[in-house]
């Protein structure tokens, strides 16, 4: 590569999806400051939407289940993608992603190894053999990155503890959005109404909306449970739902799940949408009952959208929202506390508007992608003048 040639960079995720909704924006960064970028991953209807924002896609055949042949084959696949593009820069994310990747970017003898840790996969649950197993799985992944990015705080004591990383090599960069895209006054009253009503919702209806794959790991039978409590003193209130079936994960659901509870009437489920700005303007109280996250992207949205939360208290979603004052933490698994706390933002405005004020006060100082993607450049201009060799 000559002194004048664009330093390649090729980010590896699992599947599209992820470059597409996770990443899209940070590719767009890097090229904007002068970073060839390239995407790898499986293929998807999301690739076409990379195309058209100008990132290479490269495709890789990879699922996210355990799978050891078509492992195998990816592993060798993303070797020889590698070696024949000659990247500087092999910049991993997500469990899978993360471990072929890096492993194909060492044989490969790519200079510089990054990941970025999403959230470490061991949950606060974890039993002690599975919380070992995702442990293990995280230092296998680790063991030959130069350096590594946390998106949450508490991750990185934990990686330091947990020796899956040396403490030389991690470094927190958080997570953010689009404050722009996610701002309340781009929707008038006019088009909040009229976004309701093309849902089948009325003026007098309060909605409340989750934004998350539909797994049970997202704590959609906690909100279902919920909803049966909660219809019963507030039968105004719908509950709309927002994000695709994951059919590739072995906990995933589907609306059946309201059916058999007998919510038909009062729980909307939209799958994938892409206007989901759209979708939070005709929220009343933002929920993610989830039982693990790294450091989740919607509840950061709603916060920006000036919406209430109703969270669980667990690694990830506490940054996002603050107790008491951006809206309510609420113990994972646990539909009656769940209930309790979207029943207590439903039946008093004052607090919604107050905590709503709060949470987009909160996004703007601490969700603002560029601080992350500025982060990102610099630690990539080091290690670049470092020449990362070890």
């Amino acid at each position: 590569m000559k002194a004048s040639d664009p330093v390649r960079v090729a980010h590896v995720t699992t599947v599209a999806m992820s470059l597409r909704h996770l990443l899209l924006h940070q590719l767009e960064a890097l090229q904007r400051q002068g970073y060839q970028t390239v995407g790898i991953s499986a293929s998807g209807e999301e690739v076409a939407a990379l195309a058209a924002r100008g990132i290479r896609h490269i495709e890789v055949p990879m699922t996210r289940s355990f799978s050891p042949v078509s492992d195998l084959v990816a592993l060798v696949r993303l070797y020889q993608v590698m070696r024949r593009e000659r990247f500087t820069v092999v910049h991993t994310h997500t469990p899978k992603g993360g471990l072929l990747g890096q492993y194909a970017a060492l044989a490969a003898g790519v200079p510089i190894r990054v990941h970025t840790i999403h959230g470490l996969y061991v949950s606060e649950q974890a039993g002690p053999l599975l919380r070992w197993a995702y442990l293990w799985l995280e230092r296998v992944t680790m063991a030959f990155s130069q350096h590594n990015f946390s998106q949450n705080p508490e991750d990185v004591p934990l990686a330091i503890r947990e020796r899956i990383c040396a403490p030389e090599t991690i470094e927190l960069i958080r997570n953010g959005i689009d404050v722009t895209e996610f701002d309340p006054a781009r929707f008038s009253v006019d088009r909040r109404k009229s976004l309701r009503a093309s849902m089948g919702l009325s003026p007098s209806d309060m909605v409340v909306g989750i934004v998350a794959r539909q797994v049970r790991e997202k704590g959609y039978i906690e909100l279902l449970d919920a909803a049966q409590v909660i219809r019963r003193r507030a039968p105004h209130v719908r509950i709309v739902c927002v994000g695709p079936v994951d059919g590739e994960k072995s906990d995933a659901l589907s609306g059946a799940a309201a059916s058999e509870r007998g919510l038909d009437d009062i729980v909307l489920f939209l799958g994938h949408r892409d206007d989901v700005a759209d979708l939070y303007s005709i929220m009343d109280v933002f929920v993610l009952p989830s039982y693990r996250e790294g450091f989740p992207r919607a509840p950061m949205e709603a916060a920006a959208m000036g919406l209430p939360a109703v969270v669980t208290d667990v690694r990830g979603c506490r940054e996002t929202v603050e107790h008491d004052r951006t809206g309510y933490l609420v113990p994972a698994r646990d539909a009656g506390a769940l209930a309790a706390a979207i029943l207590a933002l439903v039946e008093n405005p004052a607090t919604r508007d107050k905590f709503g004020k709060a949470a987009r006060a909160k996004a703007l100082a601490e969700f603002d992608e560029r601080a992350v993607f500025q982060r990102i450049v610099a630690r990539y201009a080091s290690l670049l003048a470092d020449g990362a060799m070890r």
